[in-house]
């Protein structure tokens, strides 16, 4: 991924005009971050994630770690395999995908488990809740010989119901945040208002201004995880993110939950790195064609926009829910537990043609790149175990030799 201030703004029309739409109507003629990030993400038509161009893969914006290759999928199956043993081979053992991408990675870990589990796909129930109709158009033709998934909003997944595991990877970081900007010791809220008038084709018709927070549990989102912004190490213009549409989330995981395990894969930190007062711009990006900068002001509706993902926030409102944290690692030691590094041992014997063989390495390393996704945070929660249960250390979990 490239670092580039992008110089062309290729905005959708139709989006920008429905925002300052929105904006207009409110009676302080501004809206908070969280909900242009939200328009310009998910709107119905125009959003990101519903858009005519695919966000994810090669002509996408970016790749995620299911599009390198088949392998991060089926070494996870192994976890899933594991879980089920531990749970007592429920029947059904429901997996519950959230934000599911093109269908990638539910495809390569049901052909996985169908050729060396099919004990436990037999048991299998697969779920995926995803919110954009594009990508699930694009999931349900991928997934259609599968007959075990399904496709679920919310409110038709019963409370107290899943025994299994809910996963995501690479879903917490697209929800909406806040922003946020210290003044004085004071924290005031970002919000997103209309600029009067463009002077260059590149500007954006969209400007920032400071106001009071537009929630409460802003503030009380760092009493949750134990960051004080009025010490005197944060200074004036220091800015970052709050994302409550994760505490949100987790609750509702909670309550799906009656026995088994969240599995989450993001890229982030906890929260005194997150918070780290050298990370002075907060965390987010934009990425577009491949590159990121730092405008989410321009190419409006035709780029992603993300923030890390506060992990300590997510095992704090896990606890408050019912959910135990059972660990915290780094996505290059969960898949090397997982037997990630006997698959690249394993390529120095393999009979492929020099491409394939050198395609096939380079995937392997990158999931494992602690600079690049082998950085990423693995957080394993669990709702309902018996006390032996939860004794059984997650292989994915383990320091690997």
């Amino acid at each position: 991924m490239t670092s580039q201030q992008s110089d062309i703004n290729d905005s959708n029309p139709e989006l920008c005009d429905l925002i300052c739409e929105r904006i207009a109507a409110t009676p302080q003629q501004r809206i908070t971050f969280a909900e242009y990030m939200d328009l310009v993400l998910y709107h119905p038509q125009y959003g990101y994630y519903n858009g005519d161009r695919p966000p994810i893969g090669k002509q996408g914006d970016f790749i995620t770690s299911p599009h390198w290759s088949a392998d991060f999928a089926e070494v996870l199956g192994e976890q899933f395999m594991e879980m089920w043993e531990i749970l007592g081979k429920p029947h059904p053992f429901t997996i519950v995908e959230m934000g599911a991408g093109r269908g990638t990675f539910a495809v390569h870990l049901l052909q996985y488990l169908q050729r060396q589990y099919p004990d436990l796909f037999k048991a299998l129930e697969y779920i995926i809740v995803e919110i954009s109709p594009v990508l699930l158009a694009q999931q349900q033709q991928q997934l259609a010989k599968f007959k075990t998934v399904k496709w679920c909003n919310w409110d038709e997944i019963a409370n107290n119901s899943i025994v299994g595991c809910f996963f995501s990877n690479e879903l917490v970081d697209a929800f909406p945040v806040h922003q946020f900007i210290v003044k004085k010791g004071q924290i005031s809220e970002i919000y997103v208002a209309t600029a009067e008038e463009q002077n260059k084709e590149s500007e954006s018709k969209f400007i920032e201004i400071a106001g009071e927070l537009s929630n409460p549990k802003i503030a009380e989102y760092f009493d949750l995880v134990g960051i004080d912004l009025s010490a005197t190490v944060y200074a004036d213009g220091y800015r970052s993110e709050v994302n409550l549409a994760a505490l949100d989330w987790i609750k509702t995981v909670a309550e799906k939950l009656q026995r088994g395990y969240l599995l989450t894969i993001d890229y982030g930190h906890p929260a005194h790195r997150y918070y780290n007062p050298r990370r002075s711009e907060g965390t987010l990006q934009c990425y577009y064609l491949h590159r990121y900068h730092s405008n989410p002001y321009i190419n409006v509706g035709r780029q992603d926009l993300t923030a890390h993902v506060n992990f300590t926030a997510l095992e704090r409102q896990g606890e408050l829910c019912g959910l135990e944290v059972m660990g915290f690692t780094q996505q290059a030691l969960f898949l090397m537990a997982l037997g990630l590094g006997d698959r690249i041992a394993s390529l120095s014997t393999t009979v492929l043609d020099v491409a394939t063989l050198l395609r096939r390495r380079e995937a392997l390393h990158r999931a494992i790149d602690p600079m690049g996704l082998g950085g990423f945070g693995v957080l394993v929660q669990s709702k309902g175990l018996r006390e032996e249960e939860k004794g059984r250390i997650l292989k994915g979990l383990m320091v690997p030799d």
